[in-house]
């Protein structure tokens, strides 16, 4: 009678028996951590650390969280719109590019805790690690509509308070005080304004609105903020300074807000609109998936002018 075999502790630790379970934990659960394998082994932590990077090659990330589960049709929307708009906008070279007015909403909060990015600081091996209270943003907030071409920053429009965005307060307010300030620069003619999917941009009275004074709507693709400039650069810049900062009223926060957007530099909008053009390389490059950073390096011209 022959006795079946046992884990236990191994002679050699990192032996192929060892290394076989190993794997096969990792594939029934890859949220298995080392005291879950331990446990079931009976070896030690190192032997483990040993068997999954050396002999496995493996190591643990966290998950990239994604806006949307994109379907093929989405994705095929995101590349063909990546190839317009390069060959239309000549990889961003085109002084058309200068025409094109972005903008959205967003809330605004009286207080919006920190990223965890944003409180990591500097320490001696020695000291204890520092704790912080978790915090959640507070109820206090105001919808704000901002507006920025490749030139620089066009306008910011607060939404009064007690009303609703919807289509006429975005044809009879946010519009006509951001083409104002457009036409303060240039004529107002010709502008091409990307917008998305929420309903006062895409209302009818908001395709008349811009008919009439001769702008272009130039949708982009749904769940795409990977795509859209306002959600990459503009509001990600301008809440990452106000977060941990407590305000007491709108108006507090609305005077940062001015602050904050002031502090942004022609520089910061010209780098944004080249970033666009790059993400879209990316995004045909990943056959219109999400993407994690890019590489500022300029790809090559496919869209040569002429």
């Amino acid at each position: 009678v022959q006795e079946a075999p046992r884990l236990g502790r191994p002679s050699t630790s990192a032996n192929e028996q060892a290394i076989d379970v190993v794997r096969k934990i990792i594939e029934d659960d890859p949220h298995s951590t080392y005291q879950q394998i331990e446990n079931i082994l009976g070896i030690s932590s190192t032997a483990i650390n040993s068997i999954i990077h050396d002999y496995l090659n493996l190591r643990k990330i966290c998950t990239r969280w994604v806006p949307h589960k994109l379907t093929d049709d989405q994705k095929q929307l995101r590349i063909q719109f990546c190839h317009h708009s390069l060959k239309r906008f000549e990889e961003g070279q085109s002084r058309c590019v200068f025409y094109i007015i972005t903008g959205n909403e967003s809330w605004f909060y009286h207080y919006d805790p920190e990223l965890k990015e944003q409180s990591k600081v500097w320490m001696s091996t020695t000291d204890p690690r520092p704790t912080k209270i978790h915090r959640i943003k507070s109820a206090g907030k105001r919808m704000v509509a901002i507006f920025f071409m490749k030139s620089g920053l066009i306008k910011s429009v607060p939404l009064e308070t007690g009303a609703t965005v919807n289509a006429s307060w975005y044809v009879n307010t946010c519009l006509p005080e951001a083409f104002k300030a457009v036409s303060e620069r240039r004529e107002t003619r010709d502008l091409i304004c990307p917008d998305d999917t929420a309903r006062p941009h895409r209302a009818w009275i908001t395709n008349e609105f811009l008919l009439e004074n001769h702008v272009e709507q130039y949708p982009n693709p749904p769940y795409s903020p990977d795509l859209s400039p306002y959600d990459f650069f503009l509001f990600p810049k301008l809440k990452n300074q106000l977060r941990g900062i407590r305000f007491n009223d709108d108006n507090e926060m609305l005077t940062a807000l001015q602050q904050a957007i002031d502090s942004l530099t022609k520089e910061d909008f010209k780098n944004c609109f080249e970033d666009w053009f790059i993400r879209m390389h990316k995004c045909i490059d990943t056959e219109g998936q999400y993407f994690g950073k890019i590489n500022k390096n300029p790809p090559l011209n496919i869209y040569p002018k002429g």
